[in-house]
């Protein structure tokens, strides 16, 4: 009886073991973008574990480009195989800065800035109107830009449930205005394999750009039917272009 649960034991820590270990050697880093934290991925993140993906979500200080790029690359380079990297929103233009690695097998934009090297966020849309969104930024005395609440359940996720709307707007995470102001030095997508998931209903970035920049990046495009926020309204679907990058 003491060998049967001694041999079960150890049965049970193997299959615990492998069901640990990801069924592939590559890790998704995501990176999420302005009023927000890492866990605007909370709905995408099992979906990717449950394919056997590493998964590690960057929390980006968002104090400037060059230092969200740098929290970016510390992940990437903890990784021990190969990365996928995706950006969404403001977290679109520190992929393009931060994803010239060897690791990095492909980049994902998620309703997210597309920048040129040379450029700088805050001119992207210079050719747009101002989206509702944008229009509403409110700042605090350090130059801190944030999303009122209303802001956040009318224009930045407005296809999610009112408890999630509050929370986004009670976690959000206040982005220095400079920081948009701060110019990329490279454009990763020039050498890495893109894909784009344009938010047809985003009154963050408008659409008409986001397409834009699909077709600048020559990118795989997936357009969705959602608020600035798709891999919280339709996450399956973002999981979906992810995994797919991920398998190419």
């Amino acid at each position: 009886m003491k060998r049967t649960l001694i041999a079960t034991a150890l049965l049970a820590s193997t299959l615990g073991a492998h069901a640990a270990t990801p069924a592939t050697d590559t890790t998704v880093v995501l990176v999420h973008g302005a009023f927000a934290d890492g866990s605007s991925w909370e709905k995408v993140i099992p979906l990717l574990q449950a394919k056997g993906l590493k998964v590690v979500a960057v929390q980006n200080p968002l104090t400037s480009l060059a230092d969200d790029v740098a929290a970016t690359q510390r992940v990437v380079d903890a990784q021990t195989g190969k990365v996928v990297l995706v950006g969404h929103s403001w977290g679109g233009t520190v992929i393009t800065q931060a994803g010239t690695s060897d690791k990095i097998t492909a980049l994902v934009y998620v309703a997210a800035f597309a920048p040129s090297e040379g450029e700088a966020s805050a001119n992207l849309g210079k050719d747009y109107a101002v989206p509702p969104g944008i229009a509403s930024l409110q700042a605090d005395a350090a130059g801190y830009l944030w999303l009122p609440a209303d802001s956040v359940s009318k224009n930045f996720a407005q296809d999610v449930s009112p408890a999630s709307a509050a929370l986004i707007a009670a976690t959000q995470g206040p982005i220095n205005a400079k920081a948009f102001a701060d110019v990329t030095t490279v454009a990763a997508w020039k050498t890495k394999p893109s894909y784009y998931i344009a938010a047809a209903n985003d009154r963050m970035i408008a659409p008409a750009l986001q397409q834009a920049f699909a077709r600048k990046l020559n990118a795989t495009t997936v357009t969705l039917k959602t608020s600035h926020v798709p891999m919280l309204s339709q996450p399956a679907r973002v999981a979906e272009v992810i995994i797919a990058a991920a398998q190419r």
